[in-house]
């Protein structure tokens, strides 16, 4: 902090002072204060002075900087405070609480706000939606409550008329999960400036309020406004209401009807002593105090069902302490400041007790608690001085002699008690009492009227006048019957005890200041059961200057918020004390004679070794079962050392369990591929089986199996089930083939050669029908003139060229490149190619050598050939289909005829050619043969 913040700056924490005395701590606040420095510590509590300004303090490069930082890192700063109670929470798992106290108009408030919005900012970093939800609701329901607990007095603009206390509910990473809100409702007549309107609209919309329970918000607000104005007039002897309109636009307004609006608000029903029912008309002064007190209460119960539906928003839903982890509590309190008016009635009495309260947790926390501790724990300790308030808290609240009870008994009484008579039961009662000062001893105070007490932070003169009204529950059961009877849910929700009988209301209610103490002393049992981190807030001056600072006003509540007497425990005594146990448990790594575990006979010597390694000696103290640290230093120079050693010992713990992890794997793995490999030969196994099975009889099937249904092999098989059935067709292929006639063999090597050297190009090539070859010399496909000539021609040119055999023959059409064409014969031998002039007794125009020519085909329905030689000199063909069988393609038959020459003439000369080279040469195309059904 020192390089943070210069000397120029002042001490920024008061422990640093040179001498404890209210001279230096006035004139170090004043000097921060004019150095635009509102934030001082006292410790682990923070002073805030009021700015009366807007401060660029509070954006995101701020809160960076205190976030997870200790509190002796930073220069003082609300952050900080928030900060350390959000670490302690999440360290240790211990609930925290930040009290925020000070006099009205101090910025307490504003200082709530910013706790708040620190603790959402560092939280949720993943940010999950609904922890975002939870955040969004928390902080805008600050601005609902505020609109309608809030109001404008004379010692402040927006005056906390209500206290408020939000336990905020943390999850084991640390991140909001939901919270809950106390009220505590002072004065039940404050109203919303119109230019927040549209805040609080907003905020309304967020939390969850439904467009029908903002509109009856509306409508409750309307009706006290219209309620402030209604007015009664006596006519004769009965009292009548001054524009029966109001009452309807009430009734409207309320859901209910206008008689019985008229009827509550003139007349009251009540049960005598037999258990009947008799209604009784007011006076005018009676309608008027029902008609306030009605107001009042519409007002609170709106107040009330207003925080009770944020509760149900906010509450911890389905949380398990077994499945989610333990759950903590960081609570904020923001409850109105000590008050003290020209005129002081029964709501500062009440705010004034409150306070009282307060400072009596802080004594019991701070001041007392902390020095029976040093005796306790048998700490050397110059005790500090300093005013208990117990004997204040004691006037205000003790049975059968206190105030409240002074107060109660009155509104108990039978007849007629005032609040003159009830002053004079509380000078009887509290006369000698040191704190308690009456007409008889000061003669300055109003006769019959005032009251003082003596309070810590000075005197306060009360006006009993009201004090028996406002204590007692005024509003009659007629009004609470009026609204239960409502047609409107959410006015109805609101007032659950109107659905009891006049005849049921035997028990009076408690009175208000009863309840308002029951509340208070639950708050402050909510409050000693946390770790408290205080902010203390101080009112500079009563003018809202941003440079005025009042020496005697701040000096005045320096005195009673007990600053100084804080200053002089935390200087005299220790920053920090923890149990041997829970600081050996922290900081044990940091010692090598206590990592993992200590040897030594007690926690206390395991501690003692801790301390002595650091050279921490002389800045420690033992007590008997904690150890004691004076200054922050050592404290954040053991933190600085641990936080150097987590992440080591996170890696060796890491390694380690990675470690086991990859064994456990390992294992598993093994296990796995045991299994795996197991079961995947049994699927072989299987498979085997199944296809021995299946396939058992084949050989004595018409089709050698070839409608069996091969059974899916498994991944392993994949390509050995293809290889199984190549075979198998290839097998097949044989046994066919070894069945086959050798006069059928040629004709079957041609449909196979063609089949394979078309390739599914041609739809259809005629595989199915018998190839003739030779149909030039075949009846069954010319003329019989024709056919004569043509043998005669043939034989002719067999002893000419000497060809053995005629590999095809047959009529066609030759076209030519003006594409003209002329009939033609095609005659194709083992020499040569011949085309022929059938007209002219089958004459030779062309002879090409066989082995020099190649052919094309197409791939549609028609007979066109091209015949390529190496010359270039090509011949274009159109194969006729024949004049007795004109359906026939012959494509197919002239490609296969030529292929299955040329491959025999090859096999012929390698010598290996008969049945079985055929079924191996052409397993293939045989396959497809077969398939196809050629065979």
């Amino acid at each position: 902090m020192a390089v943070l913040e210069g000397l120029e700056f002042g001490k920024s924490d008061f422990v640093l002072l040179d001498e404890v005395n209210i001279e230096q701590f006035m004139e170090n606040l004043k000097l921060r204060f004019e150095k635009a420095r509102i934030y001082t510590f006292i410790g682990e509590g923070v002073v805030s002075v009021n700015p009366y300004k807007q401060m660029d303090i509070y954006g995101k490069e701020e809160i960076n900087a205190y976030r997870g930082r200790e509190l002796y890192e930073n220069p003082p700063h609300l952050y900080a405070v928030a900060d350390a109670a959000y670490k302690a929470m999440k360290r240790r798992a211990k609930d925290t609480c930040i009290v925020v106290s000070g006099e009205s108009g101090a910025g307490k408030t504003e200082a709530s706000k910013y706790i708040m919005q620190y603790i959402a900012a560092i939280t949720n970093p993943s940010q999950r939606a609904e922890v975002e939800s939870v955040k969004n609701v928390l902080l805008k329901s600050n601005c609902v409550l505020e609109a309608f607990g809030n109001a404008k007095t004379n010692r402040n603009d927006n005056s906390s008329r209500f206290g408020k206390y939000m336990d905020i509910n943390f999850n084991f990473n640390g991140d909001p999960t939901g919270g809950h809100i106390n009220n505590y409702l002072l004065e039940k007549t404050s109203n919303n400036d119109r230019y927040s309107h549209n805040a609080v609209l907003s905020a309304l919309n967020v939390i969850g309020f439904s467009e029908e329970e903002i509109h009856s918000i509306y409508r409750i607000l309307g009706t006290i406004l219209i309620l402030g104005n209604l007015q009664f007039e006596t006519d004769r002897e009965s009292v009548l209401v001054v524009g029966m309109g109001d009452v309807s636009h009430i009734a409207e307004l309320t859901s209910t009807e206008p008689d019985n609006v008229t009827k509550s608000l003139l007349y009251r029903t009540v049960a005598t002593g037999g258990g009947e029912v008799i209604e009784k008309g007011h006076s005018e002064k009676e309608a008027c105090f029902g008609r306030d007190a009605f107001t009042k209460a519409l007002y609170e119960r709106l107040f009330g069902w207003i925080v009770g539906r944020i509760n149900a928003v906010i509450e911890v839903k389905d949380y398990n302490p077994v499945l989610h982890g333990k759950n903590t509590v960081i609570g904020v309190l923001d409850i109105y400041g000590f008050e003290i008016f020209d005129n002081n009635s029964f709501e500062q009495f009440c705010i004034n007790y409150c306070n009282e309260k307060l400072q009596q947790l802080f004594i019991q926390l701070i001041l007392c608690q902390e020095q029976d501790e040093y005796r306790r724990e048998g700490i050397i300790w110059q005790h500090i001085d300093y005013f208990n308030n117990q004997i204040i808290v004691d006037l205000v609240e003790q049975p059968h002699k206190g105030i409240i009870s002074v107060l109660d008994e009155a509104c108990l009484s039978v007849g007629k008690v005032t609040d003159t008579v009830c002053l004079e039961s509380m000078d009887v009662k509290l006369g000698q009492h040191p704190h308690y000062t009456s007409r008889k001893v000061d003669k300055t105070m109003e006769f019959h009227r005032d009251f003082r007490i003596r309070h810590y932070a000075g005197d306060v003169t009360y006006s009993v006048e009201g004090f028996l009204d406002k204590n007692k529950d005024p509003l009659f059961q007629d009004f609470k019957r009026l609204m239960f009877n409502s047609s409107n849910p959410v006015m109805k929700e609101m007032w659950p005890d109107g659905q009891l009988s006049i005849t049921e209301v035997t028990k009076r209610p408690l009175t208000a200041a009863t309840l308002f103490k029951n509340s208070i002393v639950a708050l402050v049992e909510k409050l000693s059961c946390k770790e408290p981190y205080y902010v203390r807030c101080i009112k500079p001056n009563d003018i809202k200057s941003p440079a005025l600072f009042d020496d005697a006003r701040c000096q005045h509540q320096v005195a009673y918020l007990g600053l100084l007497e804080n200053v002089r425990v935390r200087r005299a005594g220790f920053a920090c004390r923890q149990a041997y146990t829970r600081f050996l448990q922290r900081y044990k790594m940091t010692c090598e004679n206590t990592w993992p575990n200590h040897l030594m006979g007690t926690d206390r010597e395991a501690v003692e070794a801790i301390v002595t390694q650091h050279g921490f000696q002389d800045d420690v103290a033992y007590g008997h079962t904690m150890l004691f640290v004076r200054t922050p230093k050592s404290l954040f120079t053991l933190e600085q050392e641990r936080a150097a050693l987590v992440p080591v010992l996170v890696l060796f713990l890491q390694k380690v369990w990675r470690g086991a992890l990859a064994r456990m794997r390992c294992r598993r793995m093994r296990a796995i591929f045991a299994i795996m490999g197991c079961y995947k030969r049994y699927k072989v196994k299987v498979h085997f089986w199944e296809v021995e099975r299946r396939f058992a009889s084949v050989c004595s099937m018409a089709d050698y199996g070839k409608s069996v249904e091969w059974p899916t092999p498994p991944a392993a098989l994949t390509q050995f089930h293809s290889i199984t059935q190549k075979l198998h067709r290839r097998w097949r292929a044989r046994q066919i083939v070894k069945n086959i006639p050798p006069s059928d063999m040629g004709e079957i090597r041609a449909k196979v050669a063609a089949l394979g050297a078309l390739n599914g190009e041609r739809k259809d090539w005629g595989c199915g029908r018998s190839w003739e070859r030779d149909y030039l010399a075949n009846v069954s496909h010319s003329h019989s003139t024709a056919i004569s000539n043509f043998i005669l021609f043939s034989q002719e040119l067999r002893n000419k060229d000497e060809y053995n055999q005629v590999i095809f023959s047959g009529f066609c059409r030759k076209m030519n490149r003006f594409n003209k064409s002329s009939d033609r014969a095609l005659l194709i031998t083992d020499k040569h190619i011949y085309k022929l002039d059938p007209k002219k007794q089958f004459k030779v125009l062309k002879r090409l050598p066989l082995e020099v020519v190649s052919l094309s085909v197409t791939a549609g329905v028609d007979q066109m050939v091209a015949l390529h030689t190496s010359s270039q000199d090509d011949v274009l063909l159109y194969i006729q289909r024949g004049e007795l069988c004109p359906d026939q393609d012959r494509i197919g038959e002239l490609v296969g005829t030529l292929i299955d020459h040329f491959t025999r003439s090859v096999a012929t000369v390698r010598g290996c050619w008969d049945c079985t080279g055929i079924a191996l040469a052409w397993s293939n195309q045989l396959e497809q043969g077969l398939r196809l059904g050629l065979c």
